[in-house]
């Protein structure tokens, strides 16, 4: 998927790529969640100077407040009144944020950006090399594509605030010279898509696997897994791996939770947990790309049902091969292929149907669409 987002602080990365990624978030979140965004930029600033209180070789502890900070920078005269008002700023509407449950509006947001924006400018061009030129001010646009969710944002910035603290040094705002060092603009400009983050990893036997935050909470169809049906099936029956979520985080074991089953079938679910995420991914990019439209899907192939598709009839006269399957759905009320499941291999669930009458079926819609394209050309 080829999400381009251009955000203003693209211009950071080469001085340090930490620094650059943050304020990234932090532009994204703004007409997102305006209080995600206050709340870390109050983070974001104290990160900062923290790191000027080291550089200047001013006492501090561990203790020390953010407004203690900016006081004494302030009275040791490191700061200007215009960015010890700029802090001021950022610290106290992030407070706001941080305790009042009221709604905070995009001019808050705004409002701490312009600050952030003296604040970075005060900072580079301090502590960083003589002969870089900061860019004039840009007010952030908003996104007009997909946009992360809060939760994932706040997972994003977290990560990111966290790696900041342990990698700022005095080096860091120098710029890197060799070209293989230097990661490319567009790493800072798409991270990753909205819902790719990663949220956890899963392990088997020194394996990882990893989780990403649009799939937290996904149901884990036994049909999906070919070769773990009947293991997640007896899994579920005991309130184990129904959802990602209930996934322990080292599936080492898990086949304890029922009988006669081991560490094969671990192994193999594990395996088909792979393919299953890389498929997922698949119809993510898919479904963003096709917004509105109704898909059948089955694996990583897909159907754009139209409404004459949708009202087509599920009768043995234009469906062969599976009279059970048809007499089964009509006993469920599904008269027409509209009224299909989108995940078309749920079909697996009816009695003597396995994936490969499933298949069939797809195969056959397919056709069916096919002819009517033609028809209409």
């Amino acid at each position: 998927m080829n999400l381009k987002i251009q955000n203003y602080y693209q211009f950071l990365e080469p001085l340090n790529k930490e620094l650059a990624l943050i304020a990234c978030e932090l532009e994204n979140s703004i007409f997102t969640s305006p209080r995600t965004m206050l709340t870390h930029a109050r983070v974001f600033v104290e990160n900062i100077l923290q790191f000027v209180m080291k550089v200047e070789k001013l006492p501090e502890d561990s203790w020390v407040t953010l407004v203690e900070r900016i006081d004494i920078l302030s009275d040791n005269g490191y700061i200007t009144n215009e960015i010890r008002d700029a802090l001021h700023t950022v610290r106290m509407i992030g407070n706001q944020a941080a305790h009042d449950t009221r709604k905070f509006r995009y001019s808050e947001a705004l409002l701490s950006w312009e600050a952030i924006y003296l604040i970075v400018r005060w900072y580079v061009e301090t502590y960083g090399p003589v002969e870089f030129e900061f860019p004039d001010y840009q007010d952030p646009n908003p996104q007009v594509t997909e946009s992360y969710d809060i939760s994932e944002i706040e997972i994003r910035l977290g990560a990111l605030e966290e790696l900041l603290t342990t990698t700022l040094t005095v080096e860091d705002l120098q710029p890197v010279v060799e070209a293989e060092q230097i990661s490319s603009i567009d790493s800072i400009a798409q991270p990753v898509p909205p819902g790719f983050t990663t949220i956890r990893k899963l392990t088997y036997k020194g394996e990882e696997l990893e989780v990403p935050y649009f799939l937290r909470d996904a149901f884990l169809l036994p049909q999906r897994f070919e070769r773990s049906e009947t293991y997640l099936i007896r899994l579920g029956a005991e309130q184990q791996a129904r959802i990602m979520s209930e996934l322990p985080n080292n599936l080492e074991g898990l086949s304890n939770h029922v009988k006669r089953f081991g560490e094969k079938n671990e192994e193999i679910l594990f395996a088909e947990l792979k393919n299953y995420i890389e498929e997922e991914k698949i119809r993510r990019d898919i479904i963003i790309e096709r917004p509105g439209d109704l898909l059948f899907f089955y694996k990583t192939d897909y159907l754009i049902i139209t409404e004459k598709i949708a009202a087509t009839p599920l009768t043995a006269g234009l469906f062969t091969g599976f009279p059970s399957l048809l007499k089964q759905l009509h006993s469920d009320q599904i008269e027409t292929v509209g009224q299909l499941p989108r995940e078309l291999v749920i079909l697996a669930k009816y009695d003597n149907v396995g994936v490969g009458t499933v298949k069939s079926l797809f195969d056959q819609i397919k056709d069916i669409q096919e002819e009517t394209t033609d028809a209409n050309v």
